[in-house]
C-alpha cells in the first residue's frame, strides 16, 4: 500500500523540480539563458547557453550534475534543498521578482547597516583615545553630508552611545 501511494505522490526534492526552479529563477533576475551561462562559468562551473537551454527545457531534458547543481545554488544565492524543491503554487514571476528585490534590498540594508555600526563604534573609539579631535570631526560630518541636522544626529549616536 504504502509504495502505491509514494508513487503517485509527487517527489518533494528531484533533478525535475531543479530544471524548473533554474528557469523561474533566470526569468525572475530577467537573465538570458546566454547570461546565465557565463555566470556559471565565472562561479567555476563552466556552462554554456545551449547547456542551461536544455536543463530547462530539453526533450528529454538534459540531466543535471551535483557540481552543477551547487553552481545554480551559489549563483542564485539558494540553499541546494531551495533549490531542488518545487515552486511554490500561485507564485507567478512577478511576485518573484518582488520578493527578490525586497531580499536583495534587505541584504544591502543590513550589510549598510554593518558598515554604519562598525563606523560609529571605530570613531567612537578614536574619539575617546583623542577628545580634542572632537570638535574638528564634526565639523568633518557636516561638510560631508552637507546638513548640519544630519550631522549632528550621527555625531550623537557617536558620542551618546545611541547606535549600538
Amino acid at each position: 500500500m504504502w509504495e502505491a501511494e509514494s508513487a503517485r505522490a509527487p517527489l518533494l526534492f528531484s533533478e525535475g523540480n531543479a530544471a524548473a526552479r533554474i528557469g523561474l529563477e533566470r526569468e525572475v533576475r530577467g537573465w538570458s539563458t546566454t547570461e546565465l551561462a557565463a555566470r556559471m562559468t565565472r562561479a567555476g562551473v563552466p556552462m554554456n547557453q545551449t547547456a542551461v537551454w536544455r536543463i530547462e527545457n530539453g526533450t528529454p531534458r538534459r540531466k543535471i550534475t551535483l557540481d552543477e547543481a551547487l553552481g545554480f545554488a551559489r549563483v542564485f544565492e539558494l540553499p541546494l534543498e531551495e533549490l531542488m524543491s518545487p515552486p511554490l503554487a500561485n507564485l507567478d514571476v512577478e511576485a518573484r521578482r518582488l520578493v527578490q528585490e525586497v531580499v536583495e534590498a534587505f541584504t544591502e540594508t543590513q550589510t549598510a547597516e554593518d558598515r554604519l555600526h562598525h563606523g560609529v563604534v571605530a570613531t567612537a573609539t578614536y574619539l575617546a583615545a583623542h577628545p580634542e579631535a572632537g570638535e574638528n570631526l564634526l565639523v568633518q560630518f557636516i561638510r560631508i553630508l552637507g546638513d548640519g541636522r544630519e550631522a549632528q544626529g550621527l555625531w550623537n549616536h557617536i558620542t551618546e552611545g545611541s547606535y549600538y
